[in-house]
């Protein structure tokens, strides 16, 4: 049986799309408890597989992150990273305040002895609907070598236990995919990466060929995975909006559009990563996971399912026998 903490009230349309997924969840999934906290005046479920825990506290999108987890101590996303501490929960799952969620992982969670940081992953969609694991997308926007090495090897990790792909790729994000190009953090990391035998290394990918599949894990610093997530998930809108426009912009593409809606749904779907679960902060003593702030409850369903493959397969157990213990 895998247990998951989950926070009630993060995220735009919570608490409504949480108890949606909470209760498809356990419906899904015979072998899955949940622990819920939130407002009890919101709770609607009753379940013998979902124990609810009242919070007095929220923390709201605009709170100010590390005082949030510090003065709100009977809020949904504290007592939610305590039952991972303690040990009750295998993980927890959130559509609250980012960084308030990464402080809390950081400052309650903890960190994996010997992880100098932690690591933001999402899986990202491709054109061959495979994906590629890419961090880090945000819980650090500098980083040094060695902490690219780290995100390298949590990042392997992952694709083998959540993605189930045996001996993944590793590429290293760069602006050429020869061995000299990049700054001097791109150049110092590749040689760290040559040197490694932990990982099947690949060399530099572009940012221009990351969605082509041609890898199954891409390590950047958090500055530019942000700045590229942000990116394409702006892109995706855009293409999307341009789409829409076309196809309303007359009868004859109307009609088209009447018979091509299925075949749209397809490509909207492969080009939206929440599809494939939240992001998950990699490198804590325990599994964190961030579903996006919009999600629906189709998306944290998926971060749900995704934090309980993550506690099946042990996989903070693995990243602590592997990266954890070496030194920082």
């Amino acid at each position: 049986m895998v247990k998951i903490a989950v926070d009630m009230m993060g995220g735009d349309d919570a608490p409504g799309i949480v108890l949606d997924a909470v209760k498809k969840a356990v419906e899904d999934f015979k072998d899955l408890e949940i622990i819920l906290f939130g407002d009890k005046e919101q709770y609607n479920l009753n379940h013998d597989r979902i124990d609810f825990r009242h919070c007095s506290e929220k923390i709201e999108m605009e709170d100010e992150p590390v005082r949030a987890i510090k003065r709100k101590k009977d809020s949904s996303m504290v007592k939610m990273a305590e039952a991972v501490k303690s040990g009750e929960a295998d993980g927890c799952v959130s559509a609250g305040n980012t960084g308030a969620l990464m402080s809390a992982g950081l400052f309650i969670v903890g960190r994996i002895k010997g992880v100098a940081r932690p690591a933001l992953v999402v899986t990202l969609p491709t054109t061959d609907g495979k994906g590629f694991v890419f961090l880090d997308v945000g819980a650090n926007a500098d980083a040094k070598a060695e902490h690219l090495l780290q995100y390298a090897q949590l990042g392997n990790i992952y694709a083998q236990k959540i993605r189930g792909i045996n001996n993944p790729s590793v590429s290293l994000l760069n602006i050429g995919t020869e061995a000299a190009k990049g700054n001097s953090l791109t150049k110092k990391a590749y040689e760290l990466f040559e040197k490694n035998n932990s990982f099947n290394f690949q060399g530099n990918i572009e940012a221009k060929t990351l969605m082509d599949g041609n890898t199954d894990v891409v390590v950047t610093d958090g500055y530019t995975g942000n700045m590229v997530l942000k990116n394409l998930e702006g892109t995706a809108k855009s293409i999307g909006k341009m789409l829409k426009e076309t196809i309303m912009g007359s009868l004859k593409n109307k009609l088209a559009g009447a018979v091509l809606k299925k075949d749209l749904e397809t490509f909207a779907k492969k080009m939206d990563y929440s599809e494939y679960g939240g992001s998950v902060l990699l490198g804590l003593d325990g599994t964190v996971v961030k579903a996006h702030g919009s999600s629906n409850a189709k998306a944290f369903y998926s971060a749900i399912r995704q934090a309980k493959i993550a506690g099946e397969e042990n996989i903070v157990q693995t990243m602590r026998e592997t990266v954890g213990g070496k030194s920082e």
